[in-house]
């Protein structure tokens, strides 16, 4: 394998390049700067009234990973890959909506009055939801944010996992997760020490319903 990455600009090839791997070069590092650039455009996802109450608990040390090995049910990729990224779901997410608002009125793209009433729209209305369905959506942006994790570092050149199976009271207790927070999935980041398992996909008519009609 080839000592540089290749990467993709266009969206057609990043999304069908885009695989679950496994296996990953132990020896590859992701510096922190590319770390945060995958973040900051995974962070454009949209978001329930973009309150972005997504967080991001990055395992970039190794020694910290092998912590997080038996969390995650010892699969090899936590250690192997050169970062793991636990994406976590706020469901008090929606309390930082004025200061999400004040930015926009700074950039000039949100006008002051605007800001204020939608402010205290979502506050009120989120407010109200109670934390089972707060945490629903929390959960529901946090998957969106996610994909766009893994897409992002695609573009790089970068593969990466999504994992699901993991011990989530593990993880919030052996990382002091805060309880406001709620772990959604675990991504491991790296460079492919080989290729991904090829996978087939349902025929998209098989899948896709028109107009309400034929539903099953």
């Amino acid at each position: 394998m080839s000592e540089t990455l290749t990467k993709a600009t266009d969206y057609a090839t990043v999304v069908r390049e885009r695989h679950s791997v496994r296996q990953y070069d132990p020896n590859w590092m992701i510096s922190e700067a590319e770390l945060k650039e995958i973040l900051e455009e995974a962070s454009l996802a949209p978001s329930s009234s973009n309150t972005q109450s997504w967080r991001f608990l990055v395992f970039h040390d190794k020694e910290l990973r092998k912590k997080l090995l038996p969390i995650a049910n010892n699969q090899q990729q936590v250690v192997d890959a050169s970062a793991v990224v636990a994406v976590l779901g706020d469901h008090e997410g929606f309390k930082r909506i004025g200061e999400i608002n004040d930015i926009a009125v700074e950039k000039g793209i949100m006008p002051r009055e605007f800001a204020d009433q939608f402010t205290a729209r979502t506050l009120a209305g989120y407010g109200a939801l109670g934390k089972e369905k707060q945490t629903h959506i929390a959960l529901v942006d946090g998957g969106l944010v996610s994909m766009q994790v893994m897409l992002s570092a695609k573009s790089r050149g970068y593969d990466t996992v999504p994992m699901g199976g993991f011990d989530a009271v593990r993880l919030v207790e052996e990382f002091g997760i805060p309880g406001n927070l709620v772990p959604v999935m675990l991504i491991a980041i790296g460079r492919a020490a080989s290729p991904a398992r090829a996978t087939a996909r349902l025929p998209i008519d098989e899948i896709t319903y028109w107009n309400g009609q034929g539903l099953k």
